[in-house]
C-alpha cells in the first residue's frame, strides 16, 4: 500500500504580510468614508483604559437571543476632548490630493511646541478669506487637531497631532463647519452616538522577535526530528533556489498596524467615575471625563492611543439607540 497523504492545511494567515513593526505607536487613517448629509467630523481619538464585561439586553432583530440578557466583553476608551488648531484644504490632481491652503488658529496650546516650533498665526482671517476665494478648487477639507493627554490617565505631556476629514454634501457647508470649530475643542459626543458602530485603528501589542511556532502557529515536530523541533519541516523544493515568502519563518511578532471594523458603542458617557473601577483602572488610573464603552476587544496595550473613525462599511449591528445595560463589572454602584 502506498503512503497515505496527511491533511496539512496552511498555518497562519498571509493576509497581513509583511508582519513588520509599525512606524508609530498609534494607527494611521488611510481612507475616510464618504458621508452625505450635515457636515460632521469623521474621526476621533482616545486612549485604551482597559477591559470589562457588560450584561445588557440583546436588541438585534437578527439574533436568536433577542430580548434576553447576554454577557459580552467590552473595552473602555478614555476620550478627552480634542483641540482644533488648524484646517487644511486639498485639491485633486492627477497625482492624488495636494494641499492648497493651510490655516492655523490664533490660539495655540504651548504644549504643541513639544512636537514642532509653532506659534499663533496673526493672519488667520486673511488666510481664511483667501481660502474662500478658491473654494471652487477645493476637493477635501480636513481639520488639524491634537490630543490632550494631560486630561487622561497616561503619564504624557506631548500631544499627538492628526488630521480629521469633514464629511458632508457640499464644500461650502464643510468650510463653514470647519471655521466654527477652529480654535475650539471637540468632544466625543459631537462625533459619535450611542448604539452606532465605529472603526478602530490601532497598533497591536508587541511580542518581539519570535520563532515560527509562536509567530505562525505551526506544529511542533517530534523529538526525533532532524535539525529542529520548533520549526517548519521544509523550506521548499530544490527549485527555485530561494525560500518563498509563504514559508513560516521567525521574525517580528506583534506591534502591527491593524484596523477592526464595526465596533458597537454600548455607552458614551461624560463622567468617568461611573465607569472607573475602585482604586482606578489597572495600569491606567482614573478616567476623569468623557469615555466610550465599545463591545468587544480593541488592539493595543493599555495607555496606547486609539484612533476612531466613522464606519467604512456599517453592518446590521448599527442601531439608532443604545442598548439597555443592566450591569458593568467592577463599576461603582450608584
Amino acid at each position: 500500500m502506498g503512503h497515505r497523504k496527511q491533511h496539512a492545511p496552511k498555518h497562519g494567515s498571509l493576509s497581513y504580510l509583511p508582519r513588520k513593526r509599525a512606524a508609530k505607536p498609534w494607527g494611521r487613517v488611510r481612507t475616510w468614508p464618504a458621508r452625505v448629509g450635515e457636515p460632521l467630523l469623521l474621526g476621533f481619538a482616545g486612549f485604551k483604559a482597559g477591559m470589562t464585561h457588560v450584561i445588557f439586553v440583546e436588541d438585534s432583530p437578527h439574533s436568536p437571543l433577542q430580548g434576553r440578557e447576554v454577557e459580552v466583553p467590552a473595552t473602555i476608551i478614555d476620550c478627552p476632548p480634542l483641540s482644533v488648531c488648524g484646517l487644511r484644504a486639498y485639491v485633486r490632481t492627477t497625482y492624488g490630493l495636494k494641499s492648497l491652503h493651510e490655516v492655523w488658529s490664533k490660539n495655540i496650546d504651548k504644549n504643541l511646541s513639544r512636537n514642532f516650533p509653532l506659534v499663533s498665526d496673526p493672519k488667520t482671517d486673511q488666510k481664511l478669506a483667501k481660502l474662500e476665494g478658491d473654494i471652487s478648487k477645493i476637493d477635501r477639507i480636513r481639520l488639524i487637531a491634537y490630543t490632550q493627554p494631560r486630561l487622561s490617565g497616561i503619564p504624557s505631556k506631548k500631544p499627538v497631532v492628526m488630521e480629521i476629514e469633514i464629511g458632508g454634501d457640499s464644500i461650502p457647508e464643510q468650510l463653514r463647519y470647519a471655521k466654527g470649530l477652529l480654535g475650539k475643542e471637540v468632544r466625543a459626543h459631537d462625533v459619535f452616538r450611542e448604539g452606532n458602530v465605529i472603526d478602530v485603528i490601532a497598533v497591536t501589542k508587541g511580542k518581539g522577535f519570535q520563532g515560527p511556532v509562536k509567530r505562525w502557529n505551526v506544529r511542533v515536530l517530534q523529538k526525533k526530528s532532524r535539525k529542529t523541533i520548533r520549526g517548519v519541516g521544509t523550506l521548499g523544493g530544490i527549485s527555485p533556489h530561494s525560500v518563498m515568502y509563504t514559508v513560516p519563518r521567525a521574525g517580528q511578532t506583534g506591534y502591527h498596524h491593524r484596523v477592526e471594523f464595526n465596533k458597537r458603542i454600548l455607552r458614551l458617557g461624560d463622567r468617568g467615575e461611573e465607569i472607573t473601577a475602585k482604586g482606578g483602572m489597572n495600569r491606567y488610573g482614573v478616567i476623569r471625563g468623557d469615555y466610550l464603552l465599545l463591545q468587544g476587544s480593541v488592539p493595543g496595550e493599555v495607555k496606547r492611543m486609539i484612533k476612531l473613525r466613522q464606519p467604512m462599511r456599517p453592518n446590521q449591528k448599527a442601531r439608532e439607540r443604545a442598548p439597555q445595560i443592566l450591569h458593568i463589572h467592577n463599576a461603582p454602584s450608584k
